[in-house]
């Protein structure tokens, strides 16, 4: 396609003849501009790619894609949860690495020059009256104790355990302001540091606050941080869900609407523009259905009452002929245009009036299974106890009916087995007849199409019956399949909804 012939995109939530603003904004474009980029240089590196390199990372694609989460809310989530928390990851990596570092370190040097001042103010004392003088000052003004112990050495080092920040850069620090050897414990006194200075005429230690050389309070941002994340997670979480509900209601509607069922009472436009669009024309659909649905019921109910009134006079004139092979012949046509009919308009009006409640299916199952013995048919039907669904039961009975009466005109031997498989309730009716070839089994639910060559000639019908079995399994949001019957023929599998 050249590069001026593009069909221009319609906004999403644009209506046809609607205010032009609707229409897709500037972001918008260039968000789908970039998408279409990114679809373009995707496929041009699957070109160019290797082989094994284009299966591993579609696999790895695949494998990713099946861990992530599946409902619109949990992906919603996941999109602002996820960069919050790389967010919060960075910045607590910058705060400890470079903020929580470089406090500790202007920390630890300023104790290194007080502890040097120190030093050096003992080494300088006369007597012992200066070093007490020395030791009063710091206490007072420094908060930290002094003592000085003649002819003692280090004595055993402290157990270095696991070497902290504050021991690095505390050591770091007395080293580059002190030449005479110095040993650090951070560990032993708690809330104090001991600083040991080796002088010549003895031992000096000095007890030195622990938050003066390193910033203890360092954790309250990383509270902060992590509170923050988590009232903007459950704010976000509130605001998603009061978002996502009116999408599930919609939903939920459209899934009734579909099984044949009213949509609750309390249904209604409701959350973002777009959903509100949805909901409406969701709406507006369906009440164009039913308006299609009720004038199709009443012209087929004119046309109804009409040819069954000219049937009705055909049989009166040929109750007035005098008996003989034509008048039979006639009658028997008669017959047929009346089944006919009767099957035709069984198909167009269908069983949407019909309210869909709690059902036994083994009560229906049990009505089939009776009118097929009164019409001298054997029938076997399995069906455990207690098992119930919500049906339309007169379409159900029908539809079970429709397959039942199939299987039985072309098999001598009919089994219906129900059972319930999680949240679907499956019917099976399996005959002994002739099948149906697999290429042709999605053709025979075509209204009017008969497969005679493969079953029975001689058998008359409309070509209706799977038609309306059919119809009446997607109006309960189900289906039916054709398979290959275990005892010989054919197997029609019915899946309905419970």
């Amino acid at each position: 396609m050249a590069p001026g012939d593009e069909t221009p995109r319609a906004s999403p939530g644009a209506l046809p003849g609607g205010d032009p603003d609707e229409g897709p904004d500037l972001v918008s474009r260039a968000l789908d501009r970039s998408s279409d980029g990114v679809r373009v240089l995707r496929r041009g590196l699957a070109r160019v790619m290797p082989a094994p390199l284009v299966r591993g990372w579609r696999a790895l694609a695949r494998a990713v894609n099946r861990q992530m989460p599946k409902s619109l809310f949990g992906r919603s989530m996941l999109i602002i949860v996820l960069p919050m928390v790389i967010l919060l990851a960075v910045l607590a990596q910058v705060f400890i690495d470079r903020h929580y570092e470089l406090v500790t370190r202007r920390l630890s040097d300023a104790v290194g020059r007080e502890v040097a001042s120190l030093v050096d103010l003992i080494k300088a004392a006369p007597d012992d009256a200066a070093i007490a003088t020395v030791d009063r000052v710091a206490t007072t003004r420094l908060s930290m104790t002094v003592s000085f112990q003649q002819g003692v050495t280090f004595g055993p080092p402290p157990d270095p355990g696991f070497s902290s920040l504050l021991d690095r850069t505390l050591a770091s620090s007395l080293t580059r302001h002190i030449a005479e050897p110095v040993r650090i414990d951070t560990t032993s006194y708690g809330s104090l540091v001991e600083i040991r200075v080796l002088l010549r005429d003895g031992l000096l230690r000095i007890m030195v606050p622990r938050n003066f050389a390193y910033a203890s309070n360092s954790h309250i941002f990383i509270v902060w941080m992590v509170v923050t994340a988590l009232v903007l997670i459950i704010i976000s979480i509130i605001f998603l869900r009061n978002q996502i509900r009116p999408i599930q209601r919609l939903a939920q509607a459209a899934e009734m609407v579909g099984r044949g069922q009213p949509p609750p009472k309390d249904f209604a436009p409701s959350g973002a523009r777009e959903v509100r669009q949805a909901a409406h024309a969701f709406i507006e659909m369906r009440r164009r259905i039913e308006r299609q649905v009720e004038q199709r019921t009443t012209m087929l109910a004119g046309v109804s009452h009409d040819l069954r009134t000219i049937l009705t006079r055909f049989r009166l004139e040929l109750e007035m002929l005098p008996p003989g092979e034509e008048t039979e012949a006639m009658r028997g046509d008669v017959d047929i245009m009346q089944a006919m009919l009767e099957a035709y308009l069984a198909f167009a009006q269908g069983v949407a009036d019909e309210a869909s409640v709690l059902s036994d299916v083994g009560d229906l199952l049990g009505d089939i299974e009776a009118m097929m013995q009164r019409a001298g048919r054997i029938v076997t039907v399995d069906c455990p106890p207690e098992l119930a669904a919500h049906l339309r039961p007169l379409a159900f009975r029908r539809m079970i009916g429709n397959l039942v009466g199939n299987a039985a005109r072309f098999g001598s031997r009919v089994t219906v087995t129900a059972a319930r498989q999680g949240d679907w309730l499956t019917v099976t009716v399996d005959d002994d007849g002739p099948g149906i070839p697999e290429a042709e089994r999605e053709a025979v639910f075509r209204p009017f199409h008969r497969l005679d060559d493969a079953r029975n000639q001689d058998v008359a019908g409309s070509g209706l019956g799977l038609a309306i079995a059919r119809d009446i399994a997607l109006s309960h949001g189900g289906d039916i399949r054709l398979l290959s019957s275990p005892i010989g023929g054919l197997r029609a599998q019915v899946r309905l909804p419970v």
